[in-house]
C-alpha cells in the first residue's frame, strides 16, 4: 500500500475514533435518552446494557485515537457493530408502532456506520480497489546533504523535476494541486498525463496519483526524513505504475535501459547532485554512460540557484 493510502485510512480511522468517543460518552451519561431515541426505552435490560455499550465505545475511541497506526484497529469497531446490529434486529421483532420505526431508523444508521467501518478497515489492508495484474511497483532512496525543508521545497516546485528526471520533458502546475506531465517513453515516443496531489505534509511527504485518461497510470509518494546524525535528508520514493504496453512494454524498456526502476535510481542520484552541487555533474563514470541522449542534458557543476 502506498503512503497516501495508508495515511488516508489512518485519517478515516481517527475520525471514527472521535465518533466512538462521542457516542460512548453519550451512551454512558444519558443512556435513557439513547434508549428512547433507539426505540428500546421500554426494556429495563436495554437501559442496563446501554452504559456497558458506551464503555465499549469509549475504549475503542481511546484505542483509535491513541494508536500510531489506528486503521487496523477499526476491525474492533466492526465486531462491536455486529453486536449492536444483532441486538437491534432482536428488538425490531418485538416492537410495534412508533417504537418499531425508531428501531428501524437506528438499525439503518448502525448499518451505514458498519459499512463505513468496513471500508476503512479494508483500506488498511492494502490499495483501495483492485490492482491491475500488469501494474508494477518500485522504490528507491538517497541521502541528500541539505536541510529537509530545502529539499522538500525544491521537489514541491514540480517545474523543477525535469532538471534531474531525465525522462521528463516538462511539468506544468495547473493550480489546486493538479499538474500536467510530459515524458519520454521507449522507442522515442511521448506520453502525457494529468496528476493531482493526494496528500501534502510540508517538509515530510508528497503523494500523488494520475487522473483518469492518463497515458501512464501511476501513483506514488516521496517522503523526507532527517538523516541519522544530522547528515542531511533521507529522500525515499515509492512508485506504482502501469508501463505502456503492459509487461511486454516493460521488458522492452528494460532492454533499452529506460525502465522506470532504472530511471528512479538515476533520477535520485542526479537530484542529490542538484541539491548539493547546484547541477548534474557529467562524468565518464555516469551510470547513463557517454553514448546515450541523457548526458547531453548534463553540464559542469555550477553554484546552486533555486528556482522561485
Amino acid at each position: 500500500m502506498t503512503h497516501h493510502n495508508k495515511d488516508s485510512a489512518d485519517r478515516l480511522a481517527r475520525g471514527l475514533g472521535w465518533f466512538s468517543a462521542t457516542l460512548g460518552l453519550t451512551r454512558t451519561t444519558v443512556p435513557h435518552a439513547v434508549c428512547r431515541l433507539s426505540g428500546v426505552d421500554d426494556s429495563t435490560w436495554a437501559r442496563t446494557l446501554m452504559p456497558v455499550l458506551g464503555v465499549r465505545e469509549l475504549g475503542q475511541g481511546a484505542l483509535l485515537l491513541g494508536s500510531r497506526r489506528p486503521a487496523p484497529w477499526v476491525w474492533t469497531r466492526i465486531a462491536g457493530d455486529a453486536l449492536d446490529l444483532t441486538l437491534l434486529v432482536r428488538a425490531l421483532r418485538s416492537r410495534t408502532g412508533g417504537r418499531q420505526l425508531r428501531v428501524m431508523a437506528a438499525t439503518a444508521a448502525v448499518s451505514a456506520i458498519t459499512g463505513f467501518d468496513l471500508y476503512t478497515a479494508v483500506r488498511s489492508l492494502g490499495r483501495s480497489g483492485p490492482r491491475r495484474s500488469d501494474s508494477m511497483h518500485t522504490h528507491a532512496s538517497v541521502t541528500v546533504n541539505r536541510p529537509r525543508s530545502e529539499v522538500y521545497r525544491y521537489w514541491h516546485a514540480f517545474e523543477n523535476l525535469p532538471d534531474f528526471m531525465s525522462h521528463l520533458e516538462a511539468v506544468r502546475a495547473d493550480g489546486d494541486g493538479q499538474s500536467h506531465w510530459i515524458a519520454k517513453a521507449p522507442v522515442k515516443k511521448r506520453v502525457e498525463w494529468d496528476a493531482e496531489v493526494a496528500l501534502d505534509r510540508p517538509g515530510e511527504l508528497i503523494a500523488w496519483r494520475s487522473l483518469k485518461g492518463a497515458d501512464v497510470d501511476n501513483a506514488g509518494s516521496v517522503s523526507f526524513q532527517d538523516a541519522p546524525g544530522g547528515q542531511g535528508t533521507e529522500v525515499r520514493v515509492e512508485l506504482d505504475f502501469t508501463p505502456p504496453g503492459g509487461k511486454a512494454g516493460a521488458a522492452v524498456a528494460r532492454l533499452l535501459g529506460e525502465h522506470p526502476e532504472q530511471q528512479i535510481h538515476d533520477d535520485l542520484r542526479r537530484f542529490k547532485q542538484v541539491m548539493e552541487v547546484g547541477e548534474v555533474v557529467r562524468s565518464e563514470g555516469s551510470s547513463e554512460g557517454t553514448h546515450t541522449w541523457r548526458p547531453g542534458r548534463q553540464h559542469p557543476a555550477q553554484p546552486h540557484h533555486e528556482k522561485l
